[in-house]
This record gives structure tokens, sequence and C-alpha cells, in this order.
């Protein structure tokens, strides 16, 4: 192709003329790094790709770049930068990186060629990857300011320099439009279950511009506690974040910024101050400072759908699905509900500020509800109180809503046109600093961390939604305007698990371009998330010191650690909590419960005794004595502490339960039943003292007050696993069953195994043992199968021995028996 036909094809009104259907592409969502790219009429500019071979639709056939040499390349895909990107005129050279699997190439030459004429640039690299010097990336923006370039990678063997043996190119050009702002984000571990067990260690922020030839500086790092979403006022002297203080989840600091800027106790107010007497939790969640920075927004009486999931890169499925928008004013130090949107039918949540703060575009949805929230009050997270989501059995979709802020006042909120009533879930509205656009995410479901996010368009007001034309095959999320309005950074996990930050030019009518990766903002095995541009210059934050973190913050860290099970890192805490501060009772008393857990009884003796020393009332630390006593075997020790206990505070539930467990294990059984029964009611949402007292009386063959005591466990907590196992166990012992009671064994047998995911010996064989019951032999050898292969896994030849006989059993047993 001559340089004369090139500079012709780059003409657009002459393009226009001589073409019927435009050649621009919309990269559409796929399986990961799968290409499947849709025509759409816009000839705003050339057509790019996924990749540097795109299916044309509807045709089967392969789009292939523009060739100089004339080889053959199948083998050779560009993988980086994307065919049509647009690169800002201040950032830092990019890594150029493909993919070739043509046999014998062992080098590559890079060729630059420019729509302005002149000399093609020409360079060699024995890796399928290259950085073009700093010097000769500036002349390569020069030379493609509003220009395009065409970049041609070939694939030869260095013996044969002269023979091609794969190629591939792409076009790209240089936006006269700078960035023009920093960027803040965060970087974290994943899983992001590991992360929060132990965010000193995993989780850090950084702060620099695109423009930098290294990595952006860490500027907040080993922070014992979560830190989460963050914002900035418009004119980026101030910022918000989310953080977890001392015992409080709902606590936010407010900090004016500067080069060295502190995190202290002035600094931080709690969203659960909001109406703190009706005594319901409040996370505060997506929090977002106002323009003027004078407000601050933020999801209240919040509770979220919070679940570890088995993917490295989508490790976590959190939504809030309760909870209204609350505001802080900054002026009063007050906290008030948005009017209009705070209808606890609903949750509303997401609140995002016009530019000139007169209105609050948030994400809405009707409010879930779930039997777990009496236990779980600020949200779910055990895998068997979510399992209808985690296994898509139950959609939760959010639409955008507008309301008037009117000061404070609210007004009447209404669905915005696009991202509304659409079918999808749409979620993170991010005004464009002019306030002409919002671009917004679209999933199917629920909202962080789907991996078919896509961004989209619309005008503020609302209007027909159009899907941008930077949208990657893999997750896009959280993004935000550089202050200029013509660039948009966003998070993607088109290349890896870890998800990276990208780059995309906006234009006056709302069209992207192809997106630049930002390489240098993402460090090995970290994912970089919440990117925010800060209106301000790169050098504005250089440090962020923590100086409200004490012993309350490390007690807090440990007590999240006990709630994840992770009590070692709960003992690193409380160890560290008492290093701080030696007088902290509550955190040697926790420290003792954690190495109870563990196992290491003589240093939790030592604890907790040193604790009831200096606070011999403390009614915790008696009855975890009592507990530790009890494993030692020291029995009459045991009781006198638990008796301790309730010398202190008759009223104490625990210590009537604890009591009343060990009296029944001595043969007290009608002083430990009277204990149990007085904790069960002291303690009226814990299921426990009735599974005891069930247990206790199977044991004595007391049939119906066993199936009573397990109904009454199982009315407090319906997916207790030790109650629906004791209730099946009863009733299939019960005089005289009948059908109706083999049914109920077989349903409640059934529960229990869907709740551990098939994974709880004694429940595979409990429900084994009740198809029997049913006349089911050939379910309950099937079962019994399952219960011989967990064994098996398990290492435990006692219990495969018990359930191979049953095995046997069961295939003895006539298909036709009627229920027993």
């Amino acid at each position: 192709m001559s340089r004369k036909t090139r500079r012709k094809r780059r003409r657009p009104r002459e393009s226009q003329r001589r073409r019927t259907a435009a050649r621009r592409s919309v990269l559409r969502w796929g399986r990961w790094l799968g290409t499947a790219l849709a025509v759409v009429a816009v000839a705003a500019f050339a057509t790019w790709r996924m990749c540097s071979q795109t299916a044309l639709p509807g045709t089967g056939k392969t789009a292939v770049p523009p060739r100089w040499g004339g080889a053959p390349a199948p083998g050779l895909r560009i993988m980086s930068p994307f065919d049509g990107s647009v690169f800002p005129r201040d950032i830092a050279p990019p890594r150029f990186f493909w993919k070739d699997t043509t046999d014998r190439v062992d080098r590559w030459t890079i060729r630059i060629e420019f729509s302005g004429g002149g000399e093609p640039m020409r360079f060699t690299s024995d890796a399928a990857e290259w950085v073009p010097p700093a010097a000769v990336w500036q002349q390569i923006k020069a030379r493609s300011l509003e220009a395009d370039a065409q970049v041609t990678i070939r694939g030869i063997d260095r013996s044969h320099p002269k023979v091609t043996l794969s190629e591939a190119a792409v076009t790209i050009r240089t936006s006269q439009d700078e960035v023009g702002a920093p960027i803040f984000y965060r970087e974290v571990n994943l899983p992001f279950v590991k992360a929060v067990m132990d965010p000193a260690a995993y989780i850090r922020w950084r702060f620099g511009s695109v423009s930098s030839l290294h990595r952006p500086p860490v500027v907040l790092e080993k922070m014992p506690l979560c830190g989460n979403c963050h914002s900035f006022s418009r004119n980026g002297s101030l910022i918000g974040m989310d953080v977890d203080y001392g015992s409080d989840k709902g606590s936010y600091v407010i900090c004016p910024v500067s080069q060295e800027m502190v995190y202290d106790n002035p600094k931080i107010i709690t969203w659960s101050d909001y109406k703190r007497e009706d005594n319901r939790g409040t996370l505060g969640l997506l929090s977002q400072v106002s323009p003027d920075g004078r407000y601050v927004i933020s999801t209240v009486k919040d509770r979220s759908v919070f679940a570890a999931a088995d993917d490295l890169a989508f490790s976590q499925l959190f939504f809030p699905v309760q909870g209204i928008l609350a505001y802080y004013d900054r002026h009063t130090a007050t906290f008030h509900a948005l009017p209009g949107a705070d209808d606890e039918r609903y949750v509303q949540t997401n609140g995002t500020w016009s530019p000139d703060g007169k209105y609050v575009v948030f994400a809405r949805s009707k409010a879930y509800q779930s039997p777990a929230f009496r236990k779980k009050r600020r949200g779910l997270s055990r895998p068997e109180d979510v399992a209808e989501f985690l296994e898509g059995r139950r959609p939760f979709k959010f639409d955008l809503w507008r309301i008037p802020f009117n000061n404070g006042k609210g007004g009447t909120p209404e669905p915005l046109e696009g991202a509304s009533n659409n079918g999808m879930s749409n979620y993170f509205p991010k005004y464009s600093p002019d306030g002409k656009w919002i671009v917004f995410c679209r999933a199917k479901n629920f909202m962080l961390l789907q991996p078919d996010s896509a961004l989209y368009i619309i005008p503020a007001e609302g209007g027909e939604a159009r899907r941008l034309e930077c949208n990657t095959a893999r997750m896009n999320s959280w993004h935000s305007w550089s202050p200029n309005g013509r660039w948009l950074v966003f998070s993607s996990k088109a290349y890896s698990p870890y998800t990276q930050l990208f780059l995309t030019h906006i234009d006056e009518q709302g069209r992207s371009t192809p997106p630049v990766v930002l390489w240098n903002f993402t460090s090995e095995k970290m994912a970089a998330n919440i990117p925010e541009f800060v209106n301000t210059s790169p050098d504005a934050i250089r440090r962020i010191r923590l100086a409200f973190i004490d012993d309350l913050s490390y007690l807090q860290t440990g007590r999240w650690s006990v709630n994840d099970g992770e009590y070692e890192l709960a003992i690193k805490a409380f160890r560290k909590a008492l290093e701080i501060n030696p007088d902290n009772n509550e955190a040697r008393v926790a420290l003792g419960g954690a190495l109870l857990v563990q196992g290491h009884l003589e240093e939790a003796r030592s604890q907790l005794s040193r604790a009831l020393s200096k606070e011999p009332e403390n009614k915790q630390a008696g009855c975890l004595l009592g507990s530790v006593l009890e494993k030692q075997g020291r029995f009459s020790q045991a009781l006198a502490a638990y008796r301790r206990v309730l010398e202190v505070d008759s009223h104490y539930a625990a210590a009537h339960q604890s009591l009343g467990r060990l009296l029944l294990n001595l043969g007290s059984m009608a002083e430990g039943r009277k204990h149990l029964l007085e904790g069960a009611r002291l303690d009226p949402d814990t299921a426990s003292p009735y599974i005891d007292l069930g247990n206790s009386f199977l044991r004595e063959h007391e049939v119906d007050q066993a199936v009573a005591m397990y109904r009454k466990a199982l009315e407090r907590e319906a997916d207790s696993l030790a109650a629906l196992i004791g209730l099946a166990m009863a009733l299939l012992q019960t005089p005289g069953r009948g059908p109706q009671d083999i049914a109920e064994a077989v349903a409640l047998a059934e529960q229990a195994c869907h709740l551990t995911n098939q994974k709880s010996f004694p429940a595979l064989i409990l429900l084994a043992d009740a198809y029997a019951a049913a006349g089911r032999p050939q379910q309950a050898g099937s079962v019994a199968q399952k219960a011989l292969r967990l064994a098996e896994q398990m290492g435990n030849p006692q219990l495969a021995r018990t359930a191979h006989a049953l095995l046997e059993q069961y295939q003895r047993q006539p298909a036709s028996l009627q229920p027993r």
C-alpha cells in the first residue's frame, strides 16, 4: 500500500463518501480474552480490534491489518496496544506486547510508519514485548499528534532475518489533550478475602501521574484495618475514606490534602452516629464527598451480601441489599437522611453528586429480607446464607435514580432513563466534570466485581444509553473522569485476574477510544482498583501517616479475624494491642479466648487469670477460664469458675449454658437441664441450649422430649446443622414412627447435606439411613458411596469402614421394602 493511499484512507470525509458502512468496531463482552466484535455504523474513527485479528460479524472471515512485505501471519497477535488506541500527550512510554505461536520465530522487528510521511522508525526485540526508550517515545508522540501511526511487528528467525514468518499491525495516535492530573488508587492482594484478613500486609495506596517513568509511589500502607472507598472534593483539596476505626465499622476519615497528611482522631466521624439510638449497625458504604467539600453522602443502616468465591479473579460477591442515603454536614457536624432516598422498602446506595452539587444519582433496588439477618446484623457472608445468589438462582438488579439535593431537603426521586428498567443491573454512576454526561456500569446482576460489567454513557438528564467503545472483554468497572473531562480511567481484567487500570479518551460527543493499559500502575500479583483522578499536582500527596492507630485498632482487627475464623491472625493483633497498651483488659480477654480455640491452654489460662486479677467481675473472662479448665480436665475448678460468674450476674446467659452443659456431661441431668433452660430464656437468639438439651434427652432415649428441644432450636436458627441432624435422628428413633416421621427425617437430612455442600460425613450417613428407612435402598447406597469417598478423602479409615458396612447393608436391602 502506498503512502498516498494511506493518506487518503485517513481523511474522514473522503472515507465517508467512499464507504457505505462505518469501520468502527465496539468491543463486546466475551469469555476470558475472547473476541466477539460487532460493527457499529459510526465513521468517527478507524476500525480497531481486541487483538490484531478480528472476526467480522456475520462473515466468519478475519480482518487482517495492512501489511508491508506480504508475509502470511496467522500466529502473531498484538495484545497491546489495541488497534486504534489513542494516547495522551503526557503519558510515559507504554509497553507493546504480543503473542506469537509461529515456529522458528526468535526475534521481532518493529516498524512505525506515520501518516504525515517521513522516514519510518525501526527497532528489534528478542522478547515478545517492547518498551520505547523515553526519547524515542517523545518522537513517536510528536509525529503521531492527532495523526495515525501504523505499528507493524514481524516475527523472524534471526538466522534468516530477511524472511518474514509472522506479522501483525495496529494503528495508534496521540491526542493533543493531556490527562493533566494524578490518580489515587488502591493496590490489593488476591483473593480479596485474604487481604482483608491482614490488611496491613496486603493493602496499600499509591498516588501518581501517567507521565511518570516510575510506578506511582506508595503513600499509605501498613494500616491494620480495612480502608475502602475514597473520594475527593472537586478542587482536590479534601479526601474522604472509609476506615474501620476501633470497634466501629462505620468510621470515616475526612482530611485536607497536603504533602504530609495525618489521619488522626479529630478527622474521624462515624456513620453509626446517625440514629445510634435505634441499635442498628451501620457500615457507611460507598461514601462520596460533595464537589464543594461541605457534605459527604453515604449508605447507612445498611446490610450487604459479602461472600467469598472460589475464583482468583472474582474472589468475592459483594452488594448492599438494605440501606438508605444519609449525608454528613461538615459545617454543622450533623447527620441527616436524604428525603426521597430514605425509603426502607428499598436499598438506596452508591450516591454520586452532580458537579454543581444540586443532584444526587444513586442505585436503587427492592430491599432483600432474610431470617439470617437476625444473627448477622451487618450482612450475609456464610455460603449457606447467600447460596441463592452464588448459585445464580436469585437475581438482584439495581436501577439508577436521580434526586435533587436541595440543600439537604431532598425531593422526589425519578428513574434515570437509559439506566433503569432495562432488565440489567445499573450502578457506579459518575458525572463528567462539565455535567454533560453520566458514565455508569451495567451488568446482568449485582454490583462489584462482575465479569460482564460494561461501561455505558447517557446524557446527564437521562436518555439512550450507548456502550462505550473502550470496553474490554472482561470486567470494566469503577471509573473516574479526569478534571478536564477528556479522559476516563477504569479497572479491567482484560489481561489478568489481577485488575489493571486502563485509560480512554472521551470526545465532545461522548465517544471513547480503545483503551490504553497503564501497565506501570500495577505491581506483580497485586490488583489495582478504586482509581480516582485528583484535581491537583502529582506531588500533592507524599505520605499519609496514621495517628489514630492504637490498641483499639488492633483489638478491632483481631475481633474481625476471629469472625473470619483466622485465629492466628487474631492472636497476632491482640498481642500488638497489648504491646501498645498492656492495661487493655479487653484485648487480654480476647487473646485468652483465641488461645483457647487454638489449643494453647496453659497460656490462655495465664492470660485470663491475669485479666481476672485486674477485673475480678469480668464475666467473659470468667466463662472463658471455666472453658479452659474444662478442657484441661479440671472439672471441679471449671464448675467453680462458672458459678463465680453467676454470683456476679445471675442473669449471664453464657455462664448458665456453659455450666449446664458441663453438668450434663458429669451426669447431673436435672441441674444441668435447669441451667440450660435458664440460659435459653435469657438469650432468646441462641439455639445451642436447646440443642444440648435435645442431645441429653436423646442419649437417655427420651425421644419425645428430644424432638421438642430440637424443634425449639430450629425455631431460633432454621439452618442449624446440629439441630437438623439431631431432629432427624430423633424422628428415626421415635417408637412407632410412621411414614410422616420418616419423610420429615429425609427432608431434614437433605437440608443438612445441602447446607454442607455434601461435605459432612454425619449428614451423609444420616441421609443414607433415612433413605433406607423410607424404603429407598438405591438412593441410600448412592449416598453411602458419597460418604465412603468423603471418608477416604479425609484419610479416616474408621469412618470409611462405617460407610462401607452401611453400603453393603443397603445393597442387600430389597428395593420393594416398605418404609420401616
